[in-house]
């Protein structure tokens, strides 16, 4: 039986750098010292370099990403020009001084795409040495009450608000709460510690919008990684229905292979202790050799009891027993664990509970039966239970056909329904009963193919080979039964493993 690797869910934005294997339980248990590599890394994710799927370029389609950018940059275009020219009418600057101090904001608002913590330092820096050279011209300059506004312009104001809000989607949030602080420290210090003459102060209103800006990012990251990390759980929770199906599939495959292997197992130990009394005067050596046959047979019947038996089904609570309340099931064949095992023989039985429960089944036989070993019987007779089952479940009221053709190499199953005659209710069950199909088929060396049809229908065909042997390439097979899907045919989203557990190459 293969076992199931628990999956851990990776960081949504990426930040976290990769983890190696776990350490030894004898490691030592000392820090060692971060290597530079994990130092650059670190950095880098301080940096803003692993931004979370909210980050710019903000989409996955090219035209919002360019959108994205020409509204950046044209927005850093108005601050480089028209921020240059309110700088210079409102403090006295030179067209030069003034342009310089705006180009660098809206360089700023441009590197915050790719850099932003960068971007927030030059952002931040452009500003102080504005608000400084500012102050000397206000000491110079005589301004009619409430003078300009002072440390924080209005195009300064928003190129740093853009800068903030562009670092809070890139940058974890203990990164963006210490650009927030050290931008209202340092305001604190240039507008209460400086000072200057004649102005209006901005520095309150300015931390406080920069704190809604800075709110605004961080909310849209979180919000992101929060789906990030819903998408990611809701494919692993699928991933993991689909191998507990799998397994539990399995599991009573192995079951049922265990009731058939157990039978021959008892009829050999039963043949080799009565072998000697139909033999006239058997000798010593004979007696010796069926002595052995029948003690090899009775320990590995323990042997396979004690390995298997744990997974027969030991009451009504029983998973199995729940799940097959819901399935159809002749006489004989529910979770019982002394009731034989089912065949083609019992078929017939099978469909005429079908049709009391309402469907129209039509059966069509072709060829004469070959003497199938018991497994591939009995799986035979589960593919087509699940295939009638399922249109129980899932077709109300269709006519079904199934067609039975016993070909020399093996068997071949085909179960057709129409569309159902009226609207289907809600039915328990996993939902991914093709995948116990398919698995039956597999570990026979056969293949299972379901598909819908045009008219609305679906369409179930298997093909068993006798002696449990893939089937060879050149085998000629009705088209039905081909391993090929046919043309707009969607194949399953969970296909089976191989019966080993092996992952294909």
């Amino acid at each position: 039986m293969p076992s199931v690797d628990l999956v851990k869910p990776a960081a949504a934005d990426g930040e976290n750098a990769p983890q190696g294997p776990p350490a030894p339980d004898h490691a030592p248990a000392t820090a060692a010292a971060p290597t530079p590599k994990a130092a650059r890394r670190r950095l880098r994710a301080w940096l803003g370099e692993n931004p979370s799927p909210q980050s710019p370029p903000l989409s996955r389609h090219r035209w919002a990403r360019l959108l994205t950018y020409l509204v950046t940059f044209y927005f850093a275009l108005a601050i480089a020009l028209g921020g240059g020219e309110e700088l210079a009418n409102t403090y006295g600057f030179t067209t030069a001084v003034a342009f310089f101090g705006t180009f660098l904001q809206a360089v700023a608002v441009v590197l915050a795409l790719w850099r932003p913590v960068p971007a927030w330092a030059l952002s931040l820096s452009g500003a102080v040495a504005t608000a400084l050279l500012a102050r000397r011209q206000l000491a110079a300059l005589e301004f009619r009450p409430p003078g300009p506004n002072w440390p924080w312009t209005t195009p300064l104001l928003l190129a740093h608000m853009a800068v903030l809000l562009l670092l809070a989607l890139r940058v974890r949030f203990r990164g963006t709460v210490a650009a927030l602080v050290t931008t209202a420290l340092v305001t604190a210090v240039v507008e209460g510690g400086l000072g200057a003459s004649r102005y209006s102060p901005t520095g309150t209103v300015a931390v406080g919008l920069f704190a809604i800006a800075a709110v605004i990012g961080a909310a849209l990251r979180s919000r992101s990684e929060a789906r990030s990390e819903l998408v990611q759980q809701t494919t692993i929770t699928a991933e993991e229905r689909a191998r507990r199906t799998l397994l539990e599939e399995r599991s009573r495959i192995a079951r049922e292979l265990h009731d058939v292997v157990a039978h021959h197992m008892s009829v050999i130990s039963i043949q080799a202790q009565v072998a000697p009394h139909l033999v006239e005067n058997p000798s010593e050596e004979l007696k010796e050799n069926l002595a052995g046959i029948r003690n090899n047979a009775l320990e590995a019947l323990t042997e396979l009891r004690r390995v298997l038996g744990v997974l027969r089904s030991e009451g009504p609570d029983d998973p199995e027993a729940v799940e097959e309340a819901h399935r159809l099931s002749a006489p004989g064949t529910g979770p019982a664990p002394d009731a034989p095992q089912p065949n083609l023989a019992r078929l017939d039985a099978l469909i005429e509970n079908t049709r009391a429960a309402g469907l129209d089944v039509v059966k069509t036989v072709e060829g004469e039966p070959r003497g199938y070993p018991q497994g591939v019987e009995l799986s035979a007779y589960r593919i087509v239970q699940e295939a009638l089952s399922n249109v129980l479940r899932h077709a109300p009221g269709a006519r079904v056909g199934v067609a039975v053709l016993h070909h020399p190499h093996g068997i071949c199953l085909d179960i057709t329904n129409s569309p159902p005659s009226r609207p289907v209710p809600p039915t328990p069950g996993s939902g991914h009963g093709l995948l116990g199909m398919r698995e039956r088929a597999a570990m026979l060396g056969g293949h299972v193919v379901a598909t819908g049809e045009q008219d609305g229908g679906f369409r179930v065909t298997a093909f068993l080979p006798r002696d449990g042997t893939p089937v060879p390439a050149g085998l000629a097979l009705p088209a039905a039964f081909q391993h090929r899907l046919p043309p707009g045919s969607t194949p399953d989203p969970y296909p089976p493993e191989p019966p080993t557990g092996e992952q294909d190459p």
